[in-house]
């Protein structure tokens, strides 16, 4: 009975030290997490009081009125206090390529998703997913020397202009995002549960009815936030866009027309501002405009999201 007792001691004795050890570790996996997450919260905070200070500069320190920024046409910047700081031309142009490109990438897309889940699932992801990877994988400045090279010149000998312009930066950044919205589409159709199918099929549905009627209303709210999502990726990139648009002041009178977007005339003009200016506080507005369109953004993702869930 001793030794019995002796070895349930030991053992408990073991016991305790693994829990405590196993305490410890849990302790120190939670600081770990909880200051990670306290890193990108600061973060977050910092990166929106920083642009939210430097985007009002314009507006408290050089009096310009943020109806006359958002509506004018007119961006003349100079350094005798006449300037003439209208960003609506950059921000029809950011909206235009990213709506448009939304429009082409999208039915295309969803499509492949339907292709690579519902048509030919065997071997329609074998096909279509390595080449979905490439795309991803290739850097934008890539996607903008193509366009430079084959698509700008390709728009400027059978179409009207000179080759820079809006149905330019609209294809580069189609081709762009399409990545984006086909594989949040398929990860989305590929989730749906089997007995959806099932069930259309027994009721004698075919194929497409069953894709069109059952499937499709089913994953929307996925598919709207792939395409979202999409879009907020269409409307934060600079250099692609920036190297077949045009980066004119001008708003574009049709798809062939150069223009520019918020994104090409903050980096191409933000070097070659003295700091404090009107114009470079012009410029920090805009940087103050994009965060305030992605927050957006991010706002219907979550909304999409909670719709889903229920």
């Amino acid at each position: 009975m001793k030794t019995i007792s002796a070895a349930e001691n030991t053992a408990k004795q073991r016991l305790i030290k693994t829990s405590g050890k196993n305490d410890r570790g849990e302790l120190r996996g939670k600081i770990i997490i909880s200051i990670a997450a306290f890193i990108i919260i600061l973060a977050t905070i910092s990166i929106t009081v920083f642009l939210a200070v430097k985007g009002l500069q314009a507006f408290v320190a050089d009096g310009v009125n943020p109806i006359t920024f958002l509506t004018s046409t007119n961006w003349n910047p100079t350094d005798d206090g006449s300037s003439q700081l209208g960003a609506f031309p950059f921000i029809f142009g950011s909206l235009a390529v990213t709506l448009l490109s939304a429009l082409i990438a999208a039915p295309i897309g969803i499509g492949g998703a339907i292709f690579m889940t519902e048509i030919a699932p065997s071997w329609g992801r074998k096909v279509l997913q390595p080449v979905i990877e490439l795309l991803v994988g290739i850097p934008s400045v890539v996607y903008g020397f193509i366009g430079l090279s084959v698509l700008v010149p390709f728009i400027r000998d059978h179409f009207p202009g000179i080759g820079y312009s809006l149905i330019a930066g609209v294809i580069v950044l189609s081709v762009m995002i399409l990545p984006t919205i086909t594989s949040i589409s398929t990860d989305a159709m590929a989730s749906l549960p089997d007995h959806l199918r099932d069930g259309s099929y027994a009721l004698g549905a075919t194929r497409w009815q069953t894709i069109r009627k059952v499937l499709m209303p089913a994953v929307m709210p996925s598919l709207w936030t792939a395409i979202i999502l999409g879009m907020a990726r269409a409307f934060g990139e600079a250099l692609a866009v920036q190297m077949v648009i045009g980066n004119v002041r001008d708003l574009p009178s049709s798809i062939f027309d150069t223009t520019a977007t918020l994104t090409s005339i903050i980096t191409l003009n933000m070097g070659h501002t003295t700091y404090g200016s009107p114009e470079n506080n012009a410029l920090w507005s805009m940087g103050l405009i994009l965060l305030l369109i992605s927050f957006i953004f991010i706002m219907i993702v979550r909304f999409l999201s909670a719709r889903r869930r229920v």
